[in-house]
C-alpha cells in the first residue's frame, strides 16, 4: 500500500513539474497558449491569453474548453482540429480558424497544437496567434493590386487608342504628303509643258 502511494505521488510529483516547465514557457510568449489535459479541459493558461480573450483565470482553468466563454470556443474547427487531426499527428501547425467572439469580435487565428507525453502525463499545448489585422491587410492588398491591375489595363487600352489613333493619322498625314508630291510632280510636268 505504501508503495502505491509513493507511486501516486512520484506521478503528481512527475504531473505538476511538466506543468511547471511547460506554465514557465508560455508564460513568456506573446501568443496566447493554453495548456489542456486531455480531455480538453484547461489545466493552465498565459496572461497573453487572458488579456487577449478578456477573460479570467477563475473564467478558464479546470473548464472544458468547449464551455469557455459561453460556449464561444465550441468552433467546429476548433473540435476537428484538437478531436481529429491531433489524436492522429501529435503537432498541427498554422491551422486557420475564423470566429465571432461575444466579447472581441470577429477574428482569425492560427492555431499550433502538440500533444505533449511526458513520462505518464499527456497534455495538449494550444498556441494561439491572432492574425486578424495581417488576414485585412492581405485583403486590402489584393484589392488594391487588383484595383491597380483594372487600372493599368484601363490605361493600357487608352494608350493603345492614341496609338491607333496617331497610327491612321500619320497614314493620312503620309498619303497626303505623297499626294502633295505627285501634284507637284504634275504641275512641273504641266509647266514644261507649257514651256514648250
Amino acid at each position: 500500500m505504501e508503495n502505491n502511494k509513493g507511486k501516486i505521488s512520484e506521478l503528481k510529483g512527475s504531473k505538476d513539474l511538466a506543468l511547471h516547465y511547460m506554465e514557465t514557457l508560455v508564460e513568456v510568449a506573446r501568443e496566447s497558449f493554453l495548456i489542456l489535459d486531455l480531455d480538453l479541459r484547461v489545466v493552465s493558461a498565459n496572461p497573453t491569453f487572458y488579456q487577449n480573450f478578456q477573460v479570467t483565470p477563475t473564467q478558464t482553468v479546470d473548464v472544458l474548453l468547449y464551455d469557455l466563454g459561453n460556449g464561444q470556443w465550441n468552433i467546429p474547427d476548433l473540435k476537428k482540429l484538437l478531436e481529429e487531426i491531433l489524436p492522429e499527428k501529435k503537432v498541427v501547425k498554422d491551422y486557420e480558424v475564423k470566429h465571432t467572439f461575444e466579447t472581441i469580435g470577429e477574428k482569425t487565428i492560427l492555431l499550433n497544437a502538440r500533444q505533449i507525453d511526458i513520462d505518464t502525463v499527456k497534455m495538449i499545448v494550444l498556441a494561439m496567434e491572432d492574425i486578424t489585422v495581417r488576414k485585412e491587410l492581405e485583403e486590402k492588398l489584393a484589392k488594391y493590386t487588383k484595383g491597380l491591375e483594372v487600372k493599368t489595363v484601363e490605361q493600357t487600352g487608352k494608350l493603345m487608342n492614341q496609338v491607333d489613333e496617331l497610327k491612321l493619322l500619320n497614314k493620312v498625314m503620309v498619303g497626303r504628303e505623297l499626294k502633295m508630291i505627285e501634284l507637284k510632280k504634275k504641275i512641273a510636268e504641266l509647266e514644261k509643258e507649257n514651256k514648250e
